[in-house]
């Protein structure tokens, strides 16, 4: 189904009104974490904690509705995704002060630069699974 969001563009979304995007990377976290699972001879996920970078584009509580949808009835149901947002950093290019980002403001505090590389908050990774 496609509704058309206020700016007037299609944007996906299932049955459950859930954007697609948390979807389709729910179904790449489960399909990284049988593999892994299989890897190691674990049967059972108990729980699975991961790092959420603020300029992910990644919204948590879609993320875990949809894990929670898409593993139901499989041997993953039950299984907690535990979920920590990484804040968005830089380092000004100019004066190589290193910072937290915020309000998406990408200026040096010290020396006001815009001059700004990130180097945290724009990523997801599997930090840790807990597996019988």
């Amino acid at each position: 189904m496609h509704i058309k969001s206020r700016q007037g563009r299609p944007e996906s979304v299932n049955r459950y009104g859930i954007f697609m995007h948390e979807m389709s990377i729910a179904q790449s976290l489960i399909d990284i974490l049988k593999e892994e699972m299989a890897k190691h001879g674990a049967g059972t996920l108990r729980s699975a904690r991961l790092h959420i970078g603020q300029l992910s584009a990644i919204v948590p509580d879609s993320l875990s509705f949809c894990f929670e949808i898409m593993t139901s009835d499989t041997e993953m149901e039950g299984a907690k995704l535990i979920i920590e947002t990484i804040p968005l950093k830089g380092t000004c290019r100019e004066c190589h002060h290193t910072f937290e980002i915020k309000d998406y403001t990408f200026e040096c505090p010290e020396c006001k630069s815009t001059e700004i590389d990130t180097i945290a908050g724009q990523d997801l990774s599997i930090v840790e699974m807990e597996v019988d």
